[in-house]
């Protein structure tokens, strides 16, 4: 309950931009949904890696990388599609470009942490299937909705 107040909290600071633009709220189940499934395919080849013994914690710097890399051009992908989606919905080029920035942005740090917190928890001795989801869910939820709300605040001249 803590996680969802945090990231409603996030939401929250950007109260103003979203009564101006009510479009950005329609979108930010998009951002948020999109984040949180990179994240949680990072989070399930590196729990089934630990699990099988294919991986180890002191590897942490080649596994996130390979996430990053992972996040960047699927989060290319994604953009470019959900840019063009929005485009021909809102015939905003400006909402178009906030939304594909604020995709690659929370798709890399979604993937960073869907690699990262099992890795830290098995550092830590702590069992990663316990809290890594938890954990995950709340940093992509923060993660896309700051990206997209503050993008959009940034950029709100070409709203």
């Amino acid at each position: 309950m803590l996680t969802a107040f945090l990231a409603a909290a996030v939401v929250g600071l950007f109260e103003d931009t979203i009564a101006k633009y009510t479009a950005l709220a329609v979108l930010l189940p998009v951002v948020a949904g999109q984040s949180g499934n990179t994240g949680a395919q990072a989070l399930a080849v590196t729990m089934r890696g630990l699990a099988l013994r294919e991986i180890r914690a002191r590897q942490w710097p080649r596994i996130v990388f390979k996430e990053i890399s992972a996040g960047f051009w699927n989060g290319l992908a994604i953009a470019a599609t959900t840019s063009l989606g929005v485009w021909l919905w809102s015939s905003s080029s400006g909402l178009a470009a906030v939304i594909g920035i604020s995709m690659v942005l929370s798709m890399v740090i979604a993937g960073i942490f869907g690699a990262a917190i099992p890795l830290v928890l098995t550092a830590i001795g702590q069992d990663p299937a316990q809290s890594s989801s938890i954990v995950l869910t709340t940093v992509t939820g923060i993660a896309g909705f700051f990206s997209f709300l503050g993008i959009a605040t940034l950029f709100s001249a070409v709203l």
